[in-house]
């Protein structure tokens, strides 16, 4: 017993921790490989949002720039100089499939986050500050505030599961390993007596959780489909439900004793858009003939 309890207490830790945290970290990074072969082969990002990526990029590379500061977190230099590369495949995926819309707000993300904020950050941690405590303190509350920022991005994504009651945009496997992830570098950063590691991954730990609860609720919920806003064109896979229709028809005399049987006009609305010329040019017509009515579909007169 005393060499067990002496066993664990000399392990190193930290370097468990890291090892654990790179691991399963790379896991993380490549869980949206599944969603990517997708928008690669509907050659369409549907509804994916591209914020996650653009965020996790942003985050990557703060935190390389945080390991350069501090020199003795060869952990998270690993770990993110992959999470750097792989984002860049993931963005670049995005940009490719996206429509012009979605790309160019992707773009300007891209040049708010990584070229304007990356070089205030770098402007004030490099010429503003003097010393290297003062550049660690500004610059691991920017990377814990941004770490924050990478667990709360998928928070859009959770409002479109709760409301469409469809877990279809929002990836189990990313969830999970998300967690997973968030538990091992709250140890490692508990470990290294690093808040600015250890602090956001109590957050990661708890969103991840919210997201697996929320995929377990809506895994076989049956989807609502979102109404098309008016002149959007779209398909819809609601049940189309048929029912017959009474027609009462009007009689209607005339002065020669000539009765007139008028089918009321039955109309479908659809999707197909409608001339207003056309329109225009058919009631001038009934007008010159005398008729200021709405023209039945069948006229019979006996």
């Amino acid at each position: 017993m005393t060499t067990l309890a002496h066993f664990f207490q000399h392990l190193p830790w930290v370097t468990i921790f890291g090892l654990l945290g790179n691991t399963i970290s790379f896991m993380v990074f490549l869980s949206p490989i599944p969603t990517f072969y997708r928008i690669y082969k509907k050659k369409s990002t549907e509804e994916f949002q591209s914020i996650p990526y653009v965020v996790g990029f942003f985050s990557a590379v703060l935190w390389l720039f945080y390991a350069y500061i501090k020199t003795d977190v060869i952990f998270l230099v690993t770990i993110n100089s992959f999470g750097v590369f792989i984002e860049i495949i993931y963005l670049t995926i995005f940009l490719i499939y996206a429509n012009k819309k979605t790309r160019m707000n992707t773009v300007k993300m891209l040049l708010l986050f990584n070229v304007f904020g990356f070089g205030v950050i770098v402007f004030f941690t490099m010429v503003i500050a003097k010393t290297t405590s003062v550049r660690l303190t500004i610059l691991g509350w920017i990377c814990l505030v941004f770490s924050l920022s990478v667990f709360v991005a998928p928070l859009g994504v959770m409002r479109k599961v709760i409301r469409t009651k469809s877990v279809k945009y929002m990836p189990f496997l990313l969830s999970f390993f998300l967690t997973l992830s968030a538990v091992v570098w709250f140890f490692y950063g508990l470990c290294k007596r690093d808040i600015y590691v250890a602090i956001p991954n109590i957050l990661g730990f708890s969103f991840g959780i919210l997201q697996m609860v929320l995929y377990a609720f809506y895994r076989n919920a049956k989807p609502i489909n979102e109404e098309l806003p008016i002149g959007k064109k779209g398909m819809s896979n609601d049940e189309i439900i048929l029912e017959p229709v009474k027609i009462q028809p009007k009689i209607v005399p005339s002065n020669e004793g000539i009765f007139g049987i008028e089918i009321p006009v039955m109309t479908v609305n659809n999707n197909k858009n409608v001339d207003d010329n056309e329109l225009m040019d058919q009631k001038m017509m009934m007008n010159n003939i005398g008729l200021n009515h709405i023209q039945p579909q069948i006229a019979i007169v006996v």
